[in-house]
């Protein structure tokens, strides 16, 4: 009888094994994680000794990390649309940060853009959101209106941490309601992503997670009187020794940096516990540079060894970290030393759903793959650059830059500088008019397209 039992008991744990374990031959589920304003020096991977970003350090170990990736317009609201749509922001028509019309009006992004979501909806994946939203609000542009199953998070471009008010107001939504929910942002997010691949982990699933942090405190989401401060959980302050009353920005920074490493640590870790990592790509990006805005007392993130930051095409605003998990695809410890884009990410994560690419207009992105896993060059001849009065391109090793149409184009050699310090134009005006007329051409290519 009791070996009977015995064998009954390993039955049945079996027979719960293989029911909660995603079948062998499923598509892979996709979890692209955004953070914001993220600097190329922020985090420890990337060389940041005083930070502690523990679970971002080790997913780096575990695929590859990007040393040469960018982002093709140094803002969060036209960064976001080239990530969803894998168009470069000058041909979408968002290459803008849009802040003076409300964000319940606003139009952002067109509707002839197709995101991400709805490509990969037809293979039967399930699609979420769960975050910063920023790309227009007003009815049919919404999260859900635009191919997501379900959307939790906040439609501007930036709230309160813990308030979640923006301008004045509330500004967390449910799918299209406004809701009022307690709590940490970074730590809401993360907790319904989690939740989101417990109750779907049968099923091939997006999750777009695009969180809050480590955007900037910005004065218009604090109250009369409050102290415009970092704001962290008090256990991400205790990781330095000191308490969230701690006055020092840099270190307050360091713990909304460990706070949004310790989210993105949750998913990571529900991903494991559901035993869905060796079958999930993880993508983690920042939006653009860290903004180096100055006077405002807060310039206290890293894009070292870079020059300048957020809103402008120097490397500091365009160059970012990105890390990438693909098991069994991309080996663990790999460097990525090629040249490559956000527009990019499209092509690969539809290649991963086993998804057509559209053949109704034009992508600027390209596969990485193989550039990934070290196989191949960058697919790019070369990666443009736009926004403001800024202009960059970069082919191979040389950097053309201006910041301004006035001024006359820099020219930087990346593989010797990467810090952008010497000016190269007097000395090689044939690469000057080499890069130049290739960006003239693409602008052309560019304003004569049809889709």
């Amino acid at each position: 009888m009791k070996a009977w039992l015995v064998r009954t008991g390993w039955l049945i744990v079996i027979a719960c094994w293989v029911a909660a374990a995603p079948a062998a031959t499923s598509p892979p589920n996709v979890v692209l994680i955004l953070i914001d304003n993220v600097g190329y020096g922020d985090l420890g991977c990337y060389g940041n000794l005083a930070v502690k970003t523990p679970h971002l350090d080790a997913l780096a170990t575990q695929g590859v990390r990007c040393l040469d990736f960018y982002i093709p317009s140094s803002s969060c609201m036209p960064s976001r649309g080239a990530l969803l749509t894998g168009r470069h922001p000058l041909r979408t028509g968002l290459n803008e940060q849009v802040w003076r019309i409300d964000e319940m009006e606003q139009r952002v992004l067109p509707l002839r853009e197709s995101l991400l979501p709805s490509y990969l909806k037809p293979g039967g994946y399930l699609t979420a959101c769960f975050g910063k939203w920023n790309l227009g609000f007003a009815p049919g542009h919404r999260p859900t209106e635009r191919g997501f199953d379900e959307f939790f998070g906040h439609a501007s471009g930036n709230m309160h941490e813990y308030t979640h008010v923006y301008n004045g107001r509330n500004d967390l939504f449910r799918g299209i309601e406004p809701v009022i929910v307690e709590g940490h942002s970074t730590d809401l997010f993360a907790d319904a992503a989690c939740e989101f691949i417990r109750r779907n982990a049968r099923k091939p699933f997006f999750v777009y997670l695009p969180f809050n942090a480590v955007h900037f405190p910005n004065p218009v989401n604090f109250a009369p009187g409050d102290p415009v401060i970092w704001q962290a959980p008090a256990e991400a302050f205790s990781a330095y020794g000191c308490t969230p009353d701690e006055p020092d920005p840099r270190r307050r920074y360091l713990a909304v940096l460990t706070a949004l490493d310790a989210g993105i640590g949750r998913v990571l870790a529900q991903l494991e516990k559901l035993r869905l990592a060796e079958n999930t790509l993880v993508i983690v990006l920042s939006d653009n540079g860290a903004f180096m805005l100055k006077n405002r007392g807060l310039e206290v993130a890293s894009n070292a060894p870079l020059r300048d930051g957020g809103t402008t095409t120097y490397e500091g605003g365009i160059r970012v970290p990105c890390i990438i998990r693909w098991p069994g695809r991309i080996a663990a410890g790999t460097v990525c030393r090629e040249p490559l884009v956000s527009l990019d990410l499209l092509p690969l994560i539809l290649d991963a759903a086993s998804r057509p690419l559209p053949a109704d207009r034009v992508l600027d992105g390209r596969n990485p793959l193989a550039a990934l896993a070290g196989k191949a060059a960058s697919p790019h001849e070369s990666l443009f650059f736009e926004y403001g009065k800024f202009s960059a391109l970069r082919t191979g090793r040389y950097k053309l830059v201006r910041a301004n149409p006035d001024a006359a184009f820099e020219l930087y050699d990346l593989e010797t500088d990467i810090a952008e310090r010497k000016n190269l134009a007097s000395e090689k005006p044939d690469v000057v008019a080499r890069l130049s007329a290739a960006r003239d051409r693409w602008l052309k290519a560019i304003a004569s397209a049809k889709n």
